[in-house]
């Protein structure tokens, strides 16, 4: 068999697939990327910010019991100044 030459003066001109539709399926990666990497690091980032939640709302519930009537009555001095009707002298 033989091959045939080149055709003068016909030019051919051709892209490569990735050139064609460079951005084809970008969407769907993204959102299912996202998704994989997500899920990836949820064990790194939701546990000690749910810790460090629960740490300042336990923190801001205690203040506020310390800073009431109760929490004020609670230490062993309130009591006593209380019993005795004035400040403790020590």
């Amino acid at each position: 068999m033989a091959s045939s030459q080149p055709q003068k003066g016909i030019i051919t001109y051709a892209l490569s697939a990735n050139r064609q539709r460079p951005l084809a399926g970008v969407t769907n990666a993204m959102i299912f990327n996202t998704y994989r990497r997500c899920r990836a690091q949820f064990l790194y980032v939701v546990p000690p910010i749910a810790f460090a939640y629960l740490l300042l709302n336990w923190a801001t519930e205690k203040n506020e019991y310390y800073n009431s009537k109760e929490g004020r009555m609670h230490s062993p001095e309130a009591a006593a100044e209380a019993v005795q009707g004035g400040p403790v002298r020590g």
